[in-house]
């Protein structure tokens, strides 16, 4: 469960795109920092896809392997999520012939050799996208993988008979299915308006709405991915577009706090009568335009930035995450 969209462009031409990580505190999360002029060989195969780098990489890993991407951005102000894909993600089998390349790879790869979308597709279309999920990875990875840059989106999807690159137009995003079920569901909730209706008349009764945020009556609530994605599609489809930088980053952080899981609202099946909890392990503001990349995790209430501008991008490496885990306190 992961949910994924761009805010309105602010008034300065600030873009900003929020994701969130919903999944089971199974894996040690931190920070990957993937070298400007990395040298990457992907794992997937005996003969695998290599690839230099062009562009620094920071984002979401584990294991103490910052090529592995779960969610980043790079210096050229490309952001890439890779968000879950269960019952809909198809992978292809090895080639051996210098393509293969397995999905929690591909951010690094596209993000360390591409600044724009459309680069990005002319690099995934020389990919194989082959089931490799690593030892260390106690799950499978049925993924797809989302791509932003300042002007547009594409998915990368795995379809039985092959990978599938397509526009966004709404630029939002969450899981199954296929992203073209999605935009034909549009379609069920043209009706939402952040207008109250106004008052009706029936038998000479006058009907009003009691309070305000009736325009929005019928927008689904359940945690569902295709409730999540008409839930995110309203929410930035309707945001006024921000004045600035700073207010284009708050209000896409109100909007993914929406998402927010609370312990024991959503369960998992984990093995014959267990259970586990899906949490949201963390989020991330990809600010497209400022080139900084900000997170908020399980364990802090507080929000932490990187300004892709200042980071050492010479070497890769992981690191954990900065926290202070509670509130600032404040002075009065």
């Amino acid at each position: 469960m992961c949910t994924n969209f761009k805010h309105p462009t602010a008034a300065d031409g600030t873009v900003c795109v929020g994701r969130t990580m919903e999944f089971p505190d199974v894996l040690p999360w931190e920070l990957g920092v993937v070298a400007s002029d990395h040298v990457g060989a992907s794992q997937a195969s005996e003969k695998a896809l290599t690839w230099k780098a062009t562009h620094g990489v920071i984002g979401m890993s584990a294991f103490n392997t910052p090529q592995w991407l779960a969610d980043g951005m790079n210096t050229a102000g490309l952001s890439a999520h890779a968000l879950y894909m269960p019952g809909h993600c198809t992978y292809q089998q090895p080639k051996n012939d210098g393509t293969d390349i397995g999905a929690l790879e591909l951010i690094a790869f596209v993000l360390g050799t591409c600044a724009t979308t459309a680069e990005a597709r002319a690099a995934l279309a020389t990919c194989n996208v082959v089931d490799y999920t690593p030892k260390e990875i106690p799950v499978a990875l049925p993924l797809h993988v989302i791509f932003h840059d300042k002007d547009s989106c594409i998915v990368a999807e795995f379809h039985p008979e092959g990978m599938r690159v397509l526009d966004n137009p709404v630029q939002v995003a969450t899981n199954a299915p296929y992203l073209e079920w999605h935009l034909t569901n549009v379609s069920n909730y043209l009706s939402l308006s952040p207008d109250n209706p106004p008052p009706i008349e029936i038998g000479g009764t006058t009907f009003s709405a009691p309070g305000q945020g009736q325009g929005f009556r019928g927008l689904p609530a359940d945690g569902t991915p295709p409730s999540r994605f008409i839930r995110a599609l309203a929410a930035v489809r309707f945001a006024t577009p921000p004045a600035d930088g700073k207010h284009a980053v708050m209000d896409t952080i109100r909007i993914l706090h929406g998402f927010d899981i609370v312990y024991g609202n959503v369960m998992e099946a984990a093995g014959p009568g267990k259970t586990i909890p899906e949490l949201t392990m963390w989020s991330t503001v990809s600010n497209l335009t400022s080139s900084t990349y900000l997170y908020n995790t399980i364990d802090d209430p507080l929000w932490y930035e990187i300004d892709l501008g200042k980071l050492d991008f010479s070497s890769s490496r992981s690191a954990a995450f900065t926290t202070t885990g509670w509130f600032s306190p404040a002075a009065l």
